[in-house]
């Protein structure tokens, strides 16, 4: 993780979407196939008014076909696509047909229910479509007829970069998805991954699932998939965001969540915050030992717990006089997650160490 303050957008560069790429490479292979000749540089307009200017980083013209590339910037956000060569391939429909969009080589085809698309579509979002298609209108001359037009977008190396991302598990297979509401990238707002949470969900209850389990990492999505004997779409990679899991299963709900994660992460919960990342929330030793008191610890267990260095050593010390702090740290994450859930949906805590044993538990039978 980067040194960077994300509160501080003076230093932060702001990118552009897979959307917005394949938007300036649609628009300029385009205007090739109008014009025969690609522009210098490509300007479109975005949902809220802002008109960025892309470079073309290829161009090719043949047989009615045009295609153009530019490379996706990111900007100061850790998006596994910075630096991706987005494409467009551009050639006349026939009449009536509209405007058809094609998955090229790295654009994935979805083949779950559940997403913003149908089965068998190619993973081209719907805001991205509408993006290509008013940005092609405002350009098109209406006395040459309708947009009759085919668009295949491909991604280099798509397939590839997939496999960093959320898709195989919402059954988007063969590459990346081409995404991006607003066009923009805003740097750390992680609003791809609460996108994957919200996405996972959709896809849970449309396979008719009644229970998700929300881990905060690798080691506790692995110590619970052998507790629960549930498909892997039932587990959702929520990372810092427990508060976008909840939220959105509040509206949408389903009736069981498993919230697993590591001691320390799930603490900062249980204080009731729902970033659990460390720029954003701490681990506080007082509470820890306020809750050790409630579990029955003596003043001597208490004072070494409030001293405790991080939530790993506190955790050793309490194990070392065998008090149950895991499981009261659980009880009171299950507490305010309850708080959350507004009684939308049941949910149970489990806490593990940094080796996936487990240190706590609230279970369903405990709401």
């Amino acid at each position: 993780m980067s040194d960077i303050d994300p509160e501080d957008d003076r230093r932060l560069k702001y990118g552009w979407t897979t959307g917005a790429c394949a938007t300036a490479a649609a628009k300029a292979a385009y205007m090739a196939l109008v014009n025969g000749r690609f522009p210098d540089t490509i300007k479109i307009a975005l949902p809220k008014g802002q008109t960025p200017e892309f470079a073309l980083e290829r161009t090719a013209l043949s047989g009615g076909i045009a295609t153009a590339a530019v490379i996706k910037d990111a900007g100061d956000d850790p998006d596994v696509t910075h630096g991706a060569l987005i494409e467009c391939r551009v050639q006349r429909a026939r009449a009536g047909a509209g405007i058809s969009f094609l998955a090229g080589e790295g654009v994935g085809m979805v083949t779950r229910a559940g997403l913003p698309l149908a089965v068998g579509e190619p993973a081209i979002n719907p805001a991205p479509r509408k993006m290509i298609i008013d940005n092609l209108a405002s350009i098109h001359n209406p006395k040459e007829g309708p947009l009759d037009l085919e668009i295949t977008i491909s991604v280099e190396d798509g397939e590839k970069l997939a496999k960093k991302t959320w898709n195989e598990r919402l059954g988007i297979i063969g590459g990346l998805s081409i995404l991006g509401t607003t066009g923009i990238v805003v740097p750390y707002s992680c609003s791809a991954w609460i996108h994957s949470i919200h996405r996972g969900i959709d896809v849970a209850r449309e396979a008719g699932l009644d229970h998700v389990i929300g881990s905060t990492g690798s080691t506790s999505e692995k110590a619970v998939m052998k507790l629960y004997d549930l498909p892997l779409i039932a587990f959702l990679d929520m990372g810092d965001f427990v508060g976008g899991l909840m939220k959105y299963l509040r509206s949408q709900p389903l009736s069981r969540l498993t919230i697993a994660g590591g001691f320390g992460k799930l603490s900062k919960l249980a204080a009731g915050h729902l970033d659990l990342h460390s720029k954003r929330s701490q681990v506080d030793p007082s509470f820890l030992a306020a809750l050790a008191k409630q579990a029955g610890a003596d003043d001597g267990l208490v004072s070494e717990i409030a001293a405790g260095g991080s939530a790993g050593a506190i955790l050793q010390i309490a194990q070392n006089k065998s008090l149950a702090l895991g499981d009261a740290v659980a009880k009171a994450a299950q507490t305010e997650a309850a708080k959350v859930s507004e009684g939308t949906f049941a949910v149970e805590v489990i806490l593990y160490d940094r080796l996936g044993h487990q240190v706590g538990r609230a279970g369903f039978e405990e709401t």
